[in-house]
């Protein structure tokens, strides 16, 4: 049974929707460039348009922080740097444990935003006996039998799972069972996990499908700009499928079957 955390986000007390959640590290990341750069004050169409949002979006985002800013004067960037912050639970260090240190997990380890955005590597864990004691961006890795004692001792409460997709769920059973209440995965496969436990997923292959699927459309787009004209065939008709394959036909991929066309 996962045992509780007495540092639980508090954003959900305050009613703050999850997608103005979401939206919070994309200001914090353009204000703390305009920090760097030593700007005093920001407009919402500033700030907006370097987070990528629109103004009124983000004026309603801060509402819900308390901050609406100074006529004529705007945002004090620092002030809303700590607001953010704080609202995020950055204003502490939060021990993260990284499970599975092939490419990607080393990758992670290595990445030196970490410690500037208020989380610290407390561990790397591998169940390869091979990689015990094996320093990886300067942390030893530990072997997989020391999970929970790691967790227990370093007060972990966010893991990070890397591992391949096969044994990413008992990887998460034995965080869980320790005491995570956190988890980014990054193994392609879907975690189940009790209430209570938040799971945030980063899966790159589909992000490239669905920017392919944007790059398919927009050849589309143009060809049939480029032919209609001259042919007279409606621009707007779905495009043919591809012959080399057969319809329903499927291939090998390194997680399995992949369908000829992916689902919606």
């Amino acid at each position: 049974m996962a045992t509780g955390r007495t540092h639980r986000p508090a954003t959900r007390s305050r009613g703050i929707p999850e997608a103005t959640v979401a939206r919070l590290p994309l200001y914090l990341r353009a204000l703390t460039a305009l920090s760097e750069r030593s700007v005093p004050t920001v407009s919402s169409e500033e700030l907006a348009a370097a987070a990528g949002v629109n103004s009124a979006k983000l004026r309603k985002d801060f509402s819900y922080l308390g901050s609406y800013g100074t006529r004529g004067v705007g945002y004090d960037v620092e002030y809303l740097v700590y607001q953010i912050s704080r609202e995020l639970g950055l204003t502490q260090d939060w021990p993260v444990v990284i499970v599975g240190i092939g490419n990607l997990g080393a990758a992670l380890a290595g990445y030196g935003g970490f410690a500037s955005r208020g989380f610290r590597v407390a561990a790397l864990i591998d169940a390869d006996p091979a990689m015990t004691g094996k320093p990886v961006a300067g942390i030893p890795v530990q072997h997989s039998d020391e999970l929970e004692k790691i967790i227990n001792e370093d007060g972990v409460s966010i893991g990070v799972i890397a591992t391949p997709a096969g044994v990413a769920q008992q990887v998460c059973d034995r965080l869980v069972a320790a005491g995570v209440t956190s988890i980014l995965n990054f193994a392609p496969t879907v975690l189940s996990v009790p209430d209570g436990v938040d799971v945030r997923k980063v899966d790159l292959s589909i992000e490239l499908q669905i920017l392919a699927f944007h790059e398919q459309r927009k050849a589309g787009e143009e060809a049939g700009a480029e032919e209609g004209p001259e042919t007279g065939a409606a621009t707007d008709a779905p495009a043919a499928p591809p012959a080399t394959r057969a319809a329903g036909s499927s291939r090998k991929g390194p997680d399995g079957d992949v369908p000829a066309v992916m689902p919606a």
